[in-house]
């Protein structure tokens, strides 16, 4: 199972796709992929690299801002700790 950030995006891609009344197919084939990948993106078992959303967000006529709509605005909501500052003290 994928982490909760593909899993979000997996659910808006499923999400925009039905809503457009598009096949699992109809989508790989404009992404030039096979359709099991297009499963696998959309139940968070992949991830998708930054091309793929990009062809993804055209295919589905969205900016590709809207995958990521619904996340929080912080890393922390996801268990994970932000890096430590880099601006140092010392002048």
């Amino acid at each position: 199972m994928g982490d909760e950030i593909d899993i979000h995006l997996g659910r808006r891609l499923r999400r925009r796709r039905r809503l457009l009344g598009l096949t699992q197919e109809q989508i790989a084939s404009a992404c030039g992929v096979r359709f099991q990948q297009i499963q696998k993106y959309e139940c968070g078992a992949n991830r998708m690299s930054a091309a793929r959303l990009w062809r993804l967000a055209q295919a589905l006529e969205v900016p590709m801002a809207y995958f990521f709509d619904g996340l929080p605005p912080t890393r922390r909501a996801f268990g994970m700790a932000r890096p430590a500052s880099r601006h140092s003290d010392a002048a």
